[in-house]
């Protein structure tokens, strides 16, 4: 009598993949979490597949960074490759996601093109600017095979550029799954060592939403559709289900929600201690979310909660 319930076809699987190794590094931060090979990436991905889990998403860590974030749209760049070693290895098996973001692949480690203005020579981010790395990256990643770009940044005009770009370079029937309320959370810190993006100063409360904020959420979204976007996401997802609920009344498209790395971390944490039932809290949190109105979670756990059935 359950009035929701919880399915391998309800989970994505979040992912990083790094040059320059010749195995897979643990994240101590996130137990049981990889930072993968291609080799083993294809691996993980095949048995995923085996699982029923329908879709991944692609995070890349690239050997070399720079102020422009070069790798994120480079044809041989870490994650390009990873699609197009993923699309052979499963073929349409399931859904291939890649973040579409600058973080991972600047050295300064922001999600944008930075400028220096005003008295002072504030450093902030160029919003226009980078909305034009963001069409590159989106080209590059669906010439690579990605069926859906997550665009994260929390760009003004993230989906518009990226729409256009796509639709002009051929790739219409890519899709696009939007950060629409992304959160300037403090739940990220795991994520940014297996992404190794932390920012260099500075933090990102300029471009991503305050946690006390839920109304916002519905405008930022209702922006995103408005441009073109497909899906739309909440990030993170435990401390802001109130926002998920809001987001999936107010919207017809499909509503995913980021069940984050902080999240992810704590559960672990505590059931190494044994505190919990880490299984059991798992499954209880994702089951939350989805009751919450997510139609479908992004979460560390995808193959933890897949095997357990």
């Amino acid at each position: 009598m359950a009035e929701t319930r919880l399915s391998v076809d309800d989970l994505v699987a979040p992912l990083f993949v790094k040059e320059g190794i010749d195995e897979p590094q643990p994240i101590p931060s996130m137990p049981g979490v990889m930072q993968h090979t291609q080799e083993s990436l294809r691996k993980e991905v095949r048995a995923l597949a085996d699982l029923g889990i329908p879709g991944v998403i692609l995070f890349g860590v690239p050997a070399r960074k720079d102020a422009v974030g070069s790798g994120g749209d480079d044809p041989d760049g870490v994650v390009q490759v990873a699609l197009r070693n993923l699309r052979d290895e499963v073929g349409d098996r399931l859904v291939l996601m890649a973040d579409n973001c600058l973080d991972e692949y600047t050295d300064h480690g922001h999600c944008g093109i930075l400028t220096a203005s005003g008295p002072g020579g504030v450093v902030t981010v160029d919003n226009d600017a980078t909305l034009e790395r963001y069409a590159s990256i989106a080209v590059a990643q669906a010439g690579a095979g990605a069926d859906v770009v997550a665009p994260s940044g929390m760009m003004d005009g993230q989906v518009a550029a990226i729409r256009a770009a796509l639709d002009g370079s051929g790739h219409s029937n890519v899709a696009i799954l939007a950060y629409a309320a992304k959160y300037a959370s403090a739940l990220y810190g795991p994520f940014r060592d297996a992404a190794e993006c932390a920012p260099k100063f500075g933090d990102r409360r300029a471009y991503q939403m305050d946690a006390g904020n839920g109304r916002e959420a519905l405008t930022e979204v209702a922006l995103d559709v408005a441009e073109g976007a497909d899906m739309v996401m909440v990030k993170p997802a435990l401390a802001y289900l109130d926002v998920i609920a809001a987001v999936r009344a107010a919207v017809d498209v499909p509503v995913a929600a980021y069940h984050v790395s902080g999240e992810y971390a704590m559960v672990q944490a505590a059931a190494a201690n044994g505190w919990i039932d880490g299984d059991a809290v798992a499954r209880e949190h994702v089951t939350a979310i989805r009751r919450a109105g997510a139609d479908f979670v992004l979460t560390y756990f995808a193959r933890q909660l897949a095997e357990q059935g």
